[in-house]
């Protein structure tokens, strides 16, 4: 039997720490979301100045990017290439960029996705919530 990482609430602490921390530093309102491997949220945190619409987008980038094991701003590339019928894809409601798998030796345990400001910097928060755990 094969064994898989898997996210603790101590490695969505602290993951949520470092996410807040980096958008803090830049003045950056933004809800965060930490999912497991299957999607199914650990984590929620919407800071103060945070439109109410982020706690819906957030957790959608971070289940998208989890069970699709790739980063989100991979689908919201494809469609905007053309591939509009990729709209259709069940499960798949956060295709848009911030939302950044949780890749420990080629398993994915989980992603973060956050919503609140540029998709660029919601992947720049997500990725150094990651880097908190080593990763």
């Amino acid at each position: 039997m094969k064994t898989k990482p898997h996210l603790t609430l101590d490695d969505a602490r602290a993951i949520a720490q470092a996410a807040e921390a980096e958008a803090r530093s830049h003045q950056w309102a933004v809800t965060i979301a930490i999912v497991d491997d299957g999607g199914h949220l650990l984590w929620l945190q919407r800071l103060d100045g945070a439109a109410p619409i982020s706690a819906q987008i957030a957790p959608a980038k971070a289940r998208t990017a989890a069970i699709g094991r790739r980063e989100s701003k991979v689908y919201e590339d494809m469609i905007n290439q053309g591939r509009v019928s990729f709209l259709s894809a069940p499960a798949l409601e956060g295709m848009l960029e911030g939302g950044v798998p949780i890749l420990v030796e080629g398993q994915c345990a989980g992603a973060v996705g956050v919503s609140g400001v540029k998709s660029n910097e919601d992947a720049q928060i997500a990725r150094a919530g990651i880097a908190a755990i080593g990763l």
